[in-house]
């Protein structure tokens, strides 16, 4: 039954590979649910939104088991989803402020009464308006058509480019690159950092793994570097007084943050101080406007860059198009809309699960085990903490992961300028910018003018030129 819904056999894959990369991806995005509430509680900065961190804890799970189950048995790819890092900063740093300040000025005009609302509740009703638009954009086929129109080199460019920043984003997460003033990154030499000892452990076993071509060489990698970051923490004691009192070793994440958890199962947070609090007329107003169409923008370009980037990957296209595209791209909008019913923000195709199809996954089953994994998470969120919560565990994976993606360069037309260039811009912009939607922008803007200009405009669809000049009104007018 499995076989004949999912085409397992025809994907060349079975349940079992299936199941794996489900699990594979589930590892490696599972920070969401400890970094999720942490953010939009705000927590994380020493604020406080007025967002309950549990009952975001719950709506985040929720939501991504939703949108990811939604993927695996309407979509059938081996594409997870849940709330999207980037999104998450905006709502607390951007949206919230101004919807404040628009609270406080409708107090003050006498237009609503004091304690009527609040700015986290209006924030959710945005991005439930710009989900409401995003699945009408996926209704409509306007999406699918974006994609089709994006050429061969530009749709291998966004696979690189997704490459790099996975990178980027596993050698953060290892502490291997510092924020710099100056250069915005550079290299930490501290290479007897526990944090690093752990990470560069995890990224041996996993790589070696890798490269003898074994199956579950990812997971095999996250559970050796978990079990060595216990041995590494709890071992170090008998090393002697002078080691711990090291600056390097108390100031690392593994002794900060790295701990065993005193329980394996607990009762899932509630969820009712979020579930169905948006306030939908607040969010209607013109100065939240501005902020519904960011939302769909980003949202937009996130999806679109990591559904395409990872199916190219799997080698899921087919003759420049990818079957069932408007299924999978109604997922992260429903996932969106349910997500800010539930008390979350916005739901998108996770770039990590590009380690769950390197792994193997190649069909719908491996997000409906992703999804399954995301309500037994509210569980076992001690141990999702512990393993999730210490990201150099999981960094070694995202680094191989990729390593893979970096083989489409050799699709790419280097040839045609006019190609190459715009490709390279999206391929260097999606890292640097450290955000999906930002990279795509500056190859979609690019990418018609020097077609035009270089005499090849007509082989650019007339959807490119759209997209073009909707996005500089949109950096120019918005954001």
């Amino acid at each position: 039954m499995l076989d004949r819904f999912f085409k397992l056999s025809e994907n060349n894959t079975n349940v079992r590979t299936e199941l794996l990369a489900g699990l594979t991806t589930f590892l490696t995005m599972a920070y969401i649910i400890v970094v999720q509430p942490s953010v939009l509680s705000g927590r994380m900065f020493d604020i406080n939104t007025g967002m309950d961190f549990g009952a975001v804890t719950t709506a985040t799970c929720i939501a991504a088991a939703l949108a990811s189950a939604i993927m695996g048995l309407y979509g059938r790819y081996p594409i997870a989803q849940a709330p999207g890092m980037g999104e998450n900063f905006f709502f607390v740093f951007s949206m919230l402020p101004a919807a404040g300040v628009m609270i406080a000025a409708q107090i003050k005009a006498g237009q609503i009464p004091a304690d009527s609302t609040t700015a986290w509740q209006i924030g959710l009703g945005v991005v439930f308006y710009s989900g409401v638009l995003f699945l009408l954009l996926s209704m409509f086929g306007v999406r699918e058509k974006l994609m089709e129109a994006i050429s061969p080199s530009m749709r291998n460019g966004i696979a690189i480019g997704i490459g790099l920043f996975i990178v980027l984003i596993g050698m953060d997460s290892a502490g291997l690159l510092l924020k710099d003033p100056n250069t915005g990154w550079k290299l930490n030499t501290r290479f007897d950092s526990p944090d690093l000892i752990v990470f560069f452990f995890g990224l041996l076993v996993t790589a070696a793994l890798h490269a003898r071509r074994i199956r579950g060489s990812i997971i095999l990698g996250i559970i050796a570097a978990t079990l060595f970051s216990v041995v590494l923490k709890y071992g170090l004691p008998c090393l002697g007084e002078r080691v711990m009192a090291a600056p390097l070793v108390k100031d690392s994440m593994l002794m900060n943050n790295f701990m065993l958890a005193d329980r394996i199962v607990s009762a899932p947070p509630s969820i009712e101080p979020t579930f169905f609090k948006l306030d939908l007329v607040g969010a209607l107003s013109w100065a939240m406007a501005p902020f519904i169409l960011i939302f769909l923008f980003m949202v937009l370009f996130d999806t679109l860059g990591t559904l395409i980037g990872v199916a190219e990957q799997a080698g899921l296209i087919r003759d420049n198009r990818l079957p069932r595209a408007k299924q999978a791209l109604m997922s992260d909008a429903i996932g969106t809309v349910a997500g800010a019913a539930l008390g979350t923000s916005t739901v998108t195709s996770f770039i990590e699960s590009a380690s769950g199809v390197e792994q193997g996954g190649r069909t719908g089953l491996t997000a409906l085990c992703a999804a399954a994994l995301f309500i037994l998470a509210l569980f076992f969120s001690p141990i999702i903490d512990m393993v999730g919560s210490y990201r150099p565990i999981t960094a070694p994976a995202l680094i191989v992961v990729g390593t893979m993606m970096m083989r489409n360069v050799s699709k790419i037309d280097w040839n045609n300028y006019a190609e190459s260039l715009p490709t390279l811009l999206i391929i260097a912009g999606i890292p640097l910018t450290f955000s999906i939607a930002d990279g795509l922008a500056l190859g979609f803007i690019a990418y018609p003018l020097v077609k035009l200009l270089s005499g090849q405009g007509r082989d650019v669809k007339w959807l490119m030129y759209v997209m073009a000049v909707v996005l500089v009104a949109y950096f120019i007018a918005v954001r």
